[in-house]
């Protein structure tokens, strides 16, 4: 498992290093590379001149309107003082360890850590990882792991979500909340939540159905889970309380949370959702979930404040 990991560690060196071009790419360059990575992604041309349908819509705010705000709040720790102010402390699930993060691994000292505990970049999606007995931890596996997301810049990984290149990354450690949890997704446009998916099993079966807010199961689902039958949460009416509060000004995010022991945690704030690659089936409510959305004025590519975090 070593050798596999450093295999990974190098080969994401290497891209980084193919990623650099990035720095100096003209908007006529972003727009056409983001073109073909979307026809190859998503399956249809995109048009970004009058984009229509959720997808495309999505590209353009990946372009045209990844503001340091965004950045600020797509950061996972970041975020938090946001979120205590808006909607209070006791939302957040607590982190353990250093309250600031860490700049790397090494920093990270283990005997003051409990047993079972969550470790995770605050700069991307997807960088985690759910520790249940310290004892156990591989530290050179985790070591490696941790040093190749550290030095991957997301804005340029996963057609270009460039808010997450505004962030400086770090590792945070969250307090091990329990397996399986059910993971609450409100797609929120200009203010108003309209719809929920939710996540069951994402570890073990991954499961996926997708809700109105009278929890009525809709007729279409984003990409191809199976559905299993999910109890309507106890705290349902707070979440679309709560996601109506957080996204306030935006002209969409995701606002995401878990309901434990009977209460409810905030998760994260996705303004990209998949990056713009969430698959509807039917088709047509690629469309109507498009006319959602009302594209905020256009804002010049944040290439500059990128550079800043990044030394380039």
């Amino acid at each position: 498992m070593l050798a596999l990991e450093y295999a990974k560690y190098i080969r994401a060196n290497m891209l980084n290093m193919f990623r650099e071009k990035y720095y100096s790419y003209t908007e006529e360059q972003f727009v056409s590379e983001l073109s073909n990575w979307f026809k190859k992604n998503v399956g249809y041309p995109l048009n970004l001149r009058n984009p229509i349908t959720f997808n495309e819509k999505i590209q353009w705010l990946k372009l045209y309107d990844s503001t340091s705000e965004k950045g600020r709040l797509a950061d996972k720790l970041c975020v938090r003082p946001w979120i205590a102010k808006k909607i209070g402390e006791s939302y957040l699930i607590p982190l353990v360890g250093n309250k600031d993060g860490y700049a790397s691994f090494d920093e990270i000292n283990f005997s003051n850590l409990p047993s079972k505990f969550v470790l995770k970049t605050n700069h991307a999606s997807g960088t985690n990882m759910i520790v249940k007995d310290k004892e156990k931890l591989n530290n050179k596996e985790a070591r490696l792991k941790f040093k190749k997301w550290l030095k991957t810049n997301y804005a340029f990984k996963m057609g270009f979500e460039l808010q997450y290149g505004m962030i400086p990354p770090r590792i945070i450690c969250e307090k091990y909340m329990g397996e399986s949890l059910n993971d609450y997704k409100f797609f929120c446009f200009s203010g108003e939540p309209e719809f929920v998916w939710v996540d069951v099993g994402r570890y073990t079966k991954h499961c996926r159905n997708t809700y109105d807010l009278n929890w009525n199961e809709l007729p279409f689902v984003i990409d191809q889970f199976d559905r299993v039958e999910v109890e309507k949460p106890k705290n349902f009416l707070l979440m679309i309380e709560l996601a109506k509060e957080l996204s306030k000004g935006f002209s969409f995010v995701r606002v995401d949370f878990y309901e434990i022991d009977g209460r409810v945690f905030f998760g994260e704030m996705t303004f990209t959702s998949s990056s713009g690659r969430d698959l509807f089936y039917p088709s047509e409510y690629d469309k109507l979930c498009g006319d959602k959305i009302v594209l905020p004025s256009r804002k010049p590519l944040p290439l500059d404040e990128i550079k800043k975090v990044w030394n380039r």
